[in-house]
């Protein structure tokens, strides 16, 4: 609890020293040489009618700057004293955008960084992460208790469906099958003698030589007969079904895993542990790359599935190739824990490059955009009005405001403020004000990031 106290005053402590700070920036130039240019820059985030109650400060820089002018005004003969803005009124940069107003107007030159504006053609892209899953995964599994006679596939094997892979001991099963076919044939013997004894019975009950009821007994006899074989052929049939069962094939085609018994063991049917299954077959091609988006990206995703312009690019983590798939499943609820709706996306995937369970990341591209201007990131700054940039032309910055629809692939998509091949400060921005002087290190290109 003591230490809990100690922290809470420490920290109230900092917060009250980063205020005074604020207020009166030569005291933390006192306690720390540079710190009063660095708690003046918190200006800039406080309101304009804040700002204008503080008392003015000049950063290390203008006063450089202002002894050097009253210098060199003193060498011609007159001027302010050194150290004095002529004119007096606040030092350049003052109320502007973020920064300590070095390079402004009769300031030295800053030295920057730039970038170029573009205008054209940009994807509309959203990049999240996914995980590879099969569509079709099967588990081998026994239906009767039995033996494993032979393992035809090895682990991790190729397989196509209909392939046999396990072969269970099946000689009980085979030697019922043939007594019950025995059991059939003398049915059917039984039945042929009970058909010849309608025949006769009924040619002597015709001549008055025989009675009726020999004649019906021997019809009943035949009816039985035909049950009996009807009888014989549907247990035939459940043997035949459950001698199916001792043959164990793959109903598709992907890639068999570990079996997790061999020939010599017993199986045994209705083993749920993970023992239970002999093996699991994927199918691998095609496969899907599952994952989730917000809500608010619905109606976009619909709409690029119904054009089919949209596509999604996959790249396994620690893998620099991409696969190339299509969205085709969406599904039909969003979660309304998270407030995301499940996706799954369709890759042929025909030479695997795509494991199951993998992680990748991934770009969902909904559409292409035409006349698009966008600007590296870097390059947009954040002030008390909202966004805005340096536009250098002729050695001179000039701010720009600006509206940012979006970020993507580290620039910034702006839907209003420039028109295109503007050359913009990427680096340096924080030590401008509007009309400062600059010097570029870098020659700008279309796609400067």
């Amino acid at each position: 609890m003591a230490a809990g106290k100690v922290a809470k005053s420490l920290a109230l402590l900092s917060v009250l020293a980063l205020a005074a700070g604020v207020v009166w920036p030569p005291l933390a130039d006192h306690l720390m040489p540079g710190g009063g240019d660095r708690v003046a820059s918190l200006r800039n985030f406080l309101p304009a009618t804040v700002t204008t109650m503080l008392p003015a400060y000049r950063t290390a820089a203008q006063l450089q700057a202002e002894r050097m002018a009253a210098a060199e005004k003193s060498g011609e003969g007159g001027g302010s004293p050194a150290g004095q803005r002529p004119g007096g009124g606040r030092p350049p940069g003052a109320g502007g955008p973020p920064g300590g107003g070095r390079g402004g107007p009769g300031g030295p030159v800053a030295t920057v960084l730039v970038g170029r504006s573009s205008l054209g053609p940009l994807p509309f892209v959203i990049a999240t992460v996914g995980t590879v899953q099969p569509i079709a995964t099967v588990s081998l599994r026994t239906r009767t208790d039995a033996y494993v006679d032979q393992i035809l596939a090895a682990d991790g094997a190729i397989v196509k469906a209909g392939d046999i892979l396990v072969k269970l001991d099946d000689r009980q099963l085979v030697a019922q099958v043939k007594q019950a076919e025995a059991q059939l044939s003398k049915d059917r013997a039984a039945l042929e003698q009970a058909e010849r004894d309608v025949r006769r019975f009924t040619e002597l009950v015709a001549k008055n030589a025989g009675t009726q009821l020999s004649l019906d007994n021997a019809k009943t006899s035949v009816a039985s007969a035909k049950a009996l074989i009807a009888g014989d052929q549907a247990q035939i049939d459940n043997l035949k079904v459950q001698l199916s069962y001792l043959t164990i094939k793959t109903p598709i085609s992907g890639r068999v895993g570990a079996f997790s018994a061999k020939a010599g063991n017993i199986i045994r049917a209705g083993d749920n542990s993970t023992t239970g299954a002999l093996g699991t077959v994927i199918q691998m091609s095609p496969i899907y790359v599952s994952f989730s988006l917000a809500q608010h990206s619905l109606p976009e995703l619909r709409a690029s599935i119904a054009s089919k312009a949209g596509y999604v690019e996959a790249v396994p983590q620690g893998s620099s190739r991409s696969a190339k798939g299509r969205i085709s499943i969406l599904d039909n609820t969003i979660d309304s824990a998270t407030g995301t709706i499940a996706i799954r996306a369709e890759f042929e995937n025909a030479d695997e490059y795509l494991w199951p369970g993998q992680l990748c990341n991934l770009r969902i591209v909904l559409r292409t955009d035409e006349n698009v201007v966008s600007i590296p990131r870097d390059a947009t700054q954040s002030g008390q009005n909202g966004n805005f940039v340096f536009v250098v032309e002729n050695g001179v910055v000039t701010v720009k405001p600006v509206t940012i629809s979006r970020t993507q692939d580290g620039r910034d998509v702006v839907s209003s403020g420039l028109n295109g091949n503007e050359v913009v400060v990427t680096d340096g921005a924080l030590s401008l004000v509007n009309g400062a002087r600059v010097q570029v290190r870098n020659e700008p290109g279309k796609r400067d990031s």
